[in-house]
């Protein structure tokens, strides 16, 4: 993946001081020549933390402590800014069942601004973090997520081609904060394991691959995407056995707003998804704007449902493992 496109450029991390926020740092300031590079959040604690992390950094990153909710401050954030990743959102789908304002504040009206502030401050491209929730949502959190996916793919008609937005959308990231695997863990030490469902599946991809796939498809976006890794399933409760092989499973069955198997690719939006070798790109059906034929000549998926339980990527005992192996120590 080559990141020169970068070279010179300002960019700004909505949401930066959470995990995927930290990798994607560690990301820019390892492989590009990123003239500034700005954390934008809303926890003072977690900034300070970070600025230990990242000692020695020459300059290039700064931090900017806001809220996506505050129009006004994302307006002098983005000030001389080149790109914008959003990846500020309220995320825990129990507690946004019961806090549904909070939830449209920050996940939808807060992407807004986003928009409104990047259109004014001539940022060239803005790329959402989404997640497989958003696709046939059965929840709030996944139907603001959804909301936010729409806006920015239809705020291309306002950006003008001046400024273009486009969505990354994946599943659940293995070994992240708060993650299915920290929640394992804190059970084992009991000798029993929660489980919702026996047959329970769930895409996974790791930060790197996640972080990967933003910067990479940063570059060649032209506004109106949303971007899909072919990332691979697992079961639940295979993942709990090799974790915690000595522990009892307790069935406790599905929670309220939960699936039994997510979607990344609905069947809807297959009719105008292609094939982009290590991902797909599903294309806007109603444009506004222009958007090459870049992606014409590549093969079209219509029968295509890209569903956790019907995928063609599957973790084996072996691979999770292997994955496991890369979180021991968090």
């Amino acid at each position: 993946m080559s990141l020169g496109f970068l070279k010179g450029s300002s960019i700004l991390i909505t949401g930066g001081t959470g995990s995927f926020g930290k990798q994607c740092i560690k990301a820019l300031l390892q492989k590009t020549e990123a003239r500034r590079i700005i954390i934008f959040s809303r926890d003072e604690y977690k900034q300070v933390k970070m600025t230990a992390e990242f000692p020695d950094t020459e300059g290039r990153l700064r931090f900017f402590i806001g809220d996506v909710r505050d129009k006004e401050r994302l307006e002098r954030a983005f000030n001389d800014v080149d790109y914008v990743i959003h990846a500020a959102a309220l995320k825990h789908v129990p507690i946004l069942e019961y806090n549904p304002f909070e939830a449209i504040k920050t996940n939808i009206l807060g992407s807004k601004n986003v928009i409104d502030a990047a259109i004014d401050c001539r940022v060239k491209k803005v790329i959402l973090v989404s997640t497989d929730k958003a696709a046939n949502p059965a929840n709030l959190y996944g139907a603001t997520k959804l909301c936010a996916e729409r806006l920015m793919i239809s705020s291309n008609v306002y950006g003008a081609e001046k400024t273009k937005f486009s969505v990354a959308r994946y599943g659940n990231v293995f070994g992240s904060r708060g993650s299915l695997v920290e929640l394992i863990k804190k059970q084992m030490s009991k000798g029993e394991v929660a489980l919702t469902h026996e047959d329970m599946t769930r895409f996974w991809i790791t930060l790197d691959q996640g972080v990967n796939l933003v910067l990479s498809v940063l570059e060649k976006m032209q506004g109106g995407e949303i971007f899909v890794p072919k990332i691979p399933s697992m079961k639940i409760k295979d993942l709990i056995q090799i974790l915690a092989p000595g522990c009892k499973l307790k069935i406790i069955g599905i929670r309220p707003g939960e699936k039994l198997h997510e979607v990344l690719i609905t069947q809807e939006e297959a009719r105008h998804t292609k094939d982009a070798d290590d991902y797909y790109v599903i294309l806007p059906e109603i444009k506004g704007w222009s958007i090459n034929s870049s992606y014409a000549e590549n093969k079209n998926f219509s029968d295509l449902y890209f569903s956790s339980d019907k995928n063609h990527f599957w973790l084996d005992r072996e691979a999770i493992i292997k994955l496991l192996s890369t979180v021991s120590n968090e």
